[in-house]
């Protein structure tokens, strides 16, 4: 028998590691692995749900500002939690992965520490996409231009935000074409109404 000795407020316990690990294998076999995905998928929709109500907040029922904030969400592909790596040193951090740039900026603007900006950006939702705002509509009143400032948002370099506004145009004319097929879907037919009228 191996023994785990655990003291706890005066009492000493003695649990046999063996039992203790051959209940848990059980208890890990008798779970199938499809409701194991299905308690992951359930978490990822609730993390997506949480991320889309961030995104109807922060757009202040703004309809290009709404469309805009999910097209980002799309081209960044984040999620809460996200820290990625970039060349250059810094990380892109959450579901709009801001850049790790920005830290030290939002920080100062808050007075807030730099370590607690970072784990808001990367583990706060609503937090992540009005930063994420905040640098969209910051570059907006700079260039004045949209998709100058869609290319801001990605980065100082020209090129890169050319690039990046192209990639963001599909996502975008994706999200309008799919937005319009679920409101097309959404209104009666003239053979829906007629029916509706009938008794």
């Amino acid at each position: 028998m191996i023994a785990i000795i655990l003291r706890e407020g005066g009492t000493t316990v003695v649990v046999d590691w063996m039992r203790a690990t051959a209940a848990s294998l059980a208890l890990v076999l008798i779970v199938p692995p499809t409701a194991m995905a299905e308690d992951r998928s359930i978490e990822r929709v609730k993390r997506e749900k949480r991320i889309a109500s961030c995104i109807a907040e922060a757009s202040q029922g703004r309809e290009w500002l709404l469309k805009t904030l999910w097209a980002l969400r799309d081209q960044e592909g984040g999620w809460v939690g996200a820290e990625v790596a970039n060349r250059d040193g810094s990380h892109d951090l959450g579901p709009l992965q801001v850049n790790s740039w920005w830290v030290p900026h939002f920080a100062k603007l808050m007075g807030r520490p730099e370590t607690n900006v970072r784990r808001w950006l990367t583990h706060d939702a609503c937090f992540n996409v009005q930063a994420a705002r905040w640098i969209f509509l910051s570059g907006l009143r700079r260039t004045r231009s949209y998709w100058k400032a869609v290319g801001v948002y990605h980065s100082p370099t020209p090129w890169r935000q050319r690039n990046y506004a192209a990639s963001f145009a599909s996502k975008l004319q994706r999200r309008l074409v799919v937005r319009q097929d679920n409101q097309r879907s959404a209104r009666p037919t003239t053979m829906d109404r007629n029916q509706s009228d009938q008794p």
